[in-house]
């Protein structure tokens, strides 16, 4: 049985981004800084509300009598007590003989083309530890993107406003980051989890590394793009970022729609239908948020049972990185050029290529994580590597049609429209790049 060390982290997370971001109000409420101080907290309990009510939501707390923890939970104090039942839990496993255990069957990682599946045996007490460990992964996601990203950006624009970096301030944004970067990594780690569910998922050292490395660069570089949009152009940061949110938001149910499939009621039992609507619509929201920040790792679809696409969608990936990477530097662009003297401090040609190359190391640790570290990668169809060079060819293909439709519409009519062959072949994407270069 593990030590539940991810519980631990998830909570102390919460509660140091929770104590520092409390203090901090209080230091805008002493400087008369009210609209600082209120959307500080405002950050700050939203989040923390949404926490204790997902915790309570997974464990059944509605339908259990359990008065005491729902009074904590409403106190704010729920992930204190749930960490610490789950070391009780692991403190206790052993000592006392199950009264009963469940058989689980996982298949292990090919071997020279061979599966081999194992039968495990989950007794009760770690049973409750995996629901405790599922549970807080959901929460950590909840309070990085809904929460910490926010957080996050509010401060260092603060900072870009008072030209200075307080001790309070500092500690919440090295906390907000941490706590954003932690929340991305339990993203992959649950998408790898439920795409592979019947197979036993081992994740590396290094590859912990890996995914930390990148989450850290896609997020510092994202945030420092939007902070110094909004510091220069503060009218129109409003409808990008909510353009963005919303179509992230619809995107789903759009694709729920035109799928014309039966409305989800597997969701809950106990739920009604506009219950079940509702945590849709949360959920949506979550992935919105993620997907405004970062690469969310799955791809939801409310037709699905699971709610989640399994596939492994490298166009998907490859075209939300090229359009994110153009729209990063449309942002900075746009700085740039409508920066005002208050940035003459500022060496803006360097901190405008440092961003864009931040952006582009988190590309490579990306790319370097599905190609090298990811614990499932005998199981791909298609390494990250081919499936970039398809959609390359892909876009290759469309340009040569393109440019194939304008060369029909400019011939002499005296020249047959045959004489010039198609720069590319369906089954042969090198050559296709070759014709369209």
């Amino acid at each position: 049985m593990r030590l539940p060390s991810s519980v631990l982290v998830s909570v102390s997370l919460f509660t140091a981004e929770t104590t520092a971001a409390l203090y901090l109000s209080s230091t805008y409420r002493s400087a008369g800084d009210q609209i600082w101080q209120c959307f500080t907290l405002l950050f700050t309990l939203v989040p923390s509300v949404l926490v204790q009510l997902t915790l309570i939501f997974i464990h059944r707390d509605l339908s259990r009598d359990r008065p005491l923890v729902l009074l904590l939970h409403i106190l704010q104090l729920g992930p204190i007590i749930r960490c610490l039942d789950a070391f009780c839990i692991y403190g206790s496993a052993g000592k006392v003989e199950e009264p009963y255990v469940t058989i689980t069957r996982k298949k292990q990682m090919p071997r020279e083309g061979q599966t081999e599946e194992v039968e495990q045996e989950v007794g009760q007490a770690e049973g409750k530890l995996v629901t405790h460990r599922a549970a807080f992964a959901r929460t950590s996601v909840i309070q990085a993107f809904l929460g910490s990203a926010p957080q996050l950006t509010l401060q260092l624009y603060i900072c870009v406003l008072q030209k200075g970096v307080s001790i309070g301030r500092g500690t919440l944004m090295v906390i907000s980051l941490l706590s954003i970067v932690y929340g991305a990594l339990r993203c992959n780690i649950l998408a790898i989890k439920i795409r592979y569910d019947d197979y036993e998922v081992s994740v590396r050292p290094l590859a912990y590394l890996c995914v930390f490395l990148w989450r850290g660069f896609e997020i510092a570089t994202r945030v420092a793009v939007l902070v110094l949009f909004s510091s220069a152009m503060k009218v129109w940061v409003l409808p990008v970022v909510s353009a963005n949110f919303v179509l992230f938001f619809l995107h789903p149910w759009v694709l729920f729609w035109s799928s014309r499939s039966p409305f989800p009621e597997n969701i809950e039992k106990t739920l009604t239908r506009v219950g079940t609507t509702i945590v849709l619509c949360m959920l949506t929201f979550l992935y919105a948020g993620i997907n405004v920040f970062c690469w969310s790792a799955v791809q939801l679809r409310l037709d699905d049972p699971d709610l989640i696409d399994k596939g492994q969608a490298w166009r998907r990936l490859a075209v939300y990185y090229s359009l994110r990477f153009v729209e990063n530097t449309g942002l900075t662009l746009m700085w740039y050029v409508h920066r005002t003297e208050f940035y003459q401090w500022v060496d803006a040609p360097v901190l405008e290529l440092s961003l864009l190359l931040g952006y582009a190391t988190a590309v490579f640790f990306m790319l370097l994580f599905y190609q090298f570290y990811h614990p499932c990668r005998q199981l791909f169809s298609s390494s990250p590597a081919q499936g970039f060079w398809e959609c390359c060819g892909s876009l290759c293909l469309l340009r040569g049609t393109l440019s194939q439709s304008g060369s029909m519409r400019t011939k002499p009519p005296g020249k047959d429209v045959g004489d010039n062959p198609p720069c590319a072949t369906k089954g042969d994407i090198g050559q296709s790049l070759c014709g369209a270069v």
